[in-house]
C-alpha cells in the first residue's frame, strides 16, 4: 500500500511542476508567478482543493502524443477568500503557453458548473496564448463550451477575470463577457 501512496505523491509532485523548472524560471524572470503561486497568493492559506490534477490532453496529431503534461495547462479548484467559498482556474503559461485544448476546456467548464451550482463566485486567472493550434476544431469547440457557461452564469454569480500575461483569442473573449476584468500593469495584454 505504501508503494501506491509513494507513486501518488510522485505523480502529484510532477504535476505541480507544470512545464518544468526551466519554464518556471522563465516565468519568474519575467516578474510573473506560476499558476499555482497565483492561487496560493489569492486564496486563504491551506484552503485550496484542486480538481483534475492529472488530466492530460487527448491529441495524437503533430507529435502531441509524446508531450503530455499532467493538468494540461490549467489549475482548477476551489478555496476560500476571507473565509468565503470561491471557485478558481489559473492558466499555466509554463505548459504549452497556457493554450487551451479540449481537455483543458473541460476542466474549466467543470469548475464553472460547480460555481454556478453552489452560487459561489468564479475567478479566472489568465496568462495564455489562446487555442492550442494542434487541436484545431476541438480547441475552438472547448471555447464555445466555456462561453456558454459564461452566459449562463451572467447575472447569477460573480465572474471575475484577471489578465496576468499576454492573452489572445478565446482567452480574451471569455473575460470580455465576465463581470469584472483586472489587468496587471506592464505584463498583461488583451488582443485578437
Amino acid at each position: 500500500m505504501q508503494d501506491i501512496l509513494d507513486q501518488l505523491e510522485a505523480r502529484r509532485a510532477a504535476a505541480k511542476l507544470g512545464g518544468g523548472e526551466k519554464r518556471i524560471a522563465a516565468q519568474h524572470a519575467k516578474g510573473k508567478l506560476t499558476a499555482r503561486e497565483r492561487i496560493a497568493v489569492l486564496l486563504d492559506e491551506g484552503s485550496f482543493e484542486e480538481t483534475d490534477m492529472f488530466v492530460e490532453h487527448r491529441c495524437t496529431d503533430f507529435g502531441m502524443e509524446a508531450q503530455r503534461i499532467p493538468g494540461d495547462g490549467v489549475v482548477t479548484g476551489r478555496g476560500t477568500i476571507g473565509g468565503r467559498l470561491v471557485y478558481v482556474f489559473s492558466k499555466d503559461f509554463t505548459v504549452f503557453g497556457g493554450s487551451l485544448s479540449g481537455a483543458h476546456a473541460a476542466k474549466i467548464v467543470k469548475i464553472q458548473k460547480m460555481a454556478l451550482t453552489s452560487g459561489a463566485p468564479i475567478i479566472g486567472l489568465f496568462d495564455a496564448g489562446g487555442a492550442r493550434i494542434q487541436e484545431g476544431v476541438e480547441s475552438l469547440a472547448g471555447y464555445a463550451d466555456i462561453f456558454l457557461q459564461n452566459t449562463l452564469a451572467s447575472g447569477v454569480i460573480p465572474q471575475i477575470s484577471v489578465i496576468m500575461g499576454p492573452c489572445a483569442g478565446g482567452d480574451v473573449y471569455s473575460p470580455a463577457i465576465t463581470d469584472f476584468i483586472f489587468m496587471v500593469k506592464d505584463t498583461s495584454y488583451m488582443y485578437v
